[in-house]
């Protein structure tokens, strides 16, 4: 069944929220800030693990560079534009219309939480691969792991955040619903290298969110998501004729 993964993806996000939001009541705040400091590391880890396998890749049993510049070109024309229309703010907007929304207006950090949460479980390679193949094929194993990861990963943000980070789901659901939805139209234009350069800088975002959650000193990384628009532009120009394509 196209469009499984998803559902078990949203359903994995709410039962974890509804399992920290329980955590959260019963927990002194030094577990809660252990475990938070727990899950940037983890997540910081997560991302140069995906990073990596961009940045190097391995030829004749050595270790080579891969495609850096593209990384460093994508974060800053993406943050350039990002900024520009301020993305950060857009995010921050609609965590705001929700939290009125559920009448949450006491709860200060439901907008840190659901912006948080969202950029987590959104941006990295198994978002983007996952939809992808269960568009294409119906095979819905990447997106039933992503589902496990998620579960983990909002139990405890929502252990600390609150009932924000629930409304991920929202996010998750409309997103890797629209790449299930129209992945027949894009998959032509979606190449091996592509796939692996998207994965790379989302993996990038994916550690800056980390370094969020650790630090006080805050990346605006909503606004570095055009940059995941910049490989997609790259491989484009490669198929123009002046480029051999």
């Amino acid at each position: 069944m196209v469009g499984l993964g998803t559902i078990v993806n949203v359903a994995a996000i709410l039962a974890g929220s509804a399992l920290g939001l329980l955590l959260r009541g019963g927990l002194k705040e030094r577990f809660r800030d252990i475990m938070m400091q727990a899950c940037g590391l983890a997540t910081m880890f997560i991302g140069m693990a995906g990073a990596f396998e961009m940045i190097f890749t391995v030829e004749g049993g050595s270790l080579k560079a891969g495609a850096t510049m593209l990384i460093v070109l994508s974060l800053v024309i993406g943050g350039f534009f990002g900024e520009l229309i301020n993305i950060e703010k857009g995010l921050d907007t609609v965590g705001e219309k929700l939290k009125k929304a559920v009448h949450s207006g006491k709860d200060n950090r439901f907008v840190e939480g659901f912006v948080t949460a969202s950029l987590v479980v959104c941006v990295g390679a198994m978002a983007i691969c996952g939809p992808l193949e269960e568009g294409l094929t119906g095979n819905s194993q990447t997106l039933f792991v992503k589902a496990i990861l998620d579960f983990v990963i909002v139990a405890v943000f929502a252990s600390v955040y609150g009932v924000g980070v629930l409304f991920s789901a929202l996010s998750v659901g409309v997103y890797q619903g629209l790449i299930t939805l129209f992945a027949k139209l894009i998959a032509p234009f979606m190449s091996d290298m592509l796939i692996a350069n998207l994965s790379g800088v989302g993996s990038v975002l994916i550690f800056a969110v980390g370094v969020n959650l650790l630090f006080p000193k805050k990346i605006r990384v909503g606004n570095l998501l055009p940059a995941l628009l910049i490989p997609v532009i790259y491989e484009g120009i490669l198929y123009l004729p002046w480029f051999g394509g």
